[in-house]
């Protein structure tokens, strides 16, 4: 019996100054652990570059995620799983993951994001400022794909410890790297993630 082809999955993030990009490293570590062929990928700034400029952290990290390809429509069709990270912003994903969605219409006019497994990670600056909304709105974009989704529920203590989120992985973002709760939490949604794929692929 030959080995199944591996899950490809796509991790697709925004980060201001670095903790969701802190989130979607976690995941393609644990990701490649658990076998997939993973392609981590930013969406394309849409903020004017003067304004970026403004902010030294944010601009700092641009700098140091510069080489990380930018994601296509290309990476979304290759791809047999999603896994999204965005910050909140006024309880809704970043404006640049949603101007990164609106790029998709002729891969989901086509179904070519249907039938793929989707999950979502989210931070925001304190715990109560919209981070379940995120992780909702973004699987509302997930239904219209068509495909299917993948929580973490409540399948491991790390959920727990990590907050106690069931929609997907939430952090706090302090500026800091990131707790070893957050980052079990991270490990076991895309570790779950990578399993159900995989069970679907057959």
């Amino acid at each position: 019996m030959t080995n199944p082809k591996p899950v490809k999955l796509a991790i697709v993030y925004y980060s201001t100054y670095g903790t969701n990009h802190q989130m979607a490293e976690v995941a393609a570590e644990a990701a490649r652990e658990a076998g997939a062929e993973v392609r981590l990928r930013k969406v394309r700034e849409t903020a004017p570059q003067e304004v970026v400029n403004t902010q030294d952290a944010w601009k700092a990290q641009q700098e140091r995620t510069a080489d990380i390809p930018e994601a296509t429509p290309d990476d979304m069709e290759w791809a047999d799983a999603y896994l999204f990270s965005s910050p909140t912003r006024f309880g809704g994903a970043a404006s640049q993951v949603r101007a990164f969605i609106d790029t998709l219409g002729g891969l989901w006019a086509t179904g070519k994001l249907a039938n793929k497994t989707f999950s979502a990670m989210t931070s925001a600056q304190n715990p109560n400022g919209g981070q379940e909304t995120t992780l909702q709105t973004l699987y509302f974009t997930a239904m219209h794909w068509g495909s299917i989704i993948v929580t973490p529920g409540y399948t491991d203590p790390a959920i727990f410890a990590s907050g106690g989120n069931p929609y997907g992985a939430s952090v706090t973002a302090t500026g800091q790297p990131l707790s070893e709760e957050d980052k079990a939490s991270i490990r076991h949604q895309v570790r779950r993630l990578v399993e159900i794929t995989q069970n679907l692929k057959g």
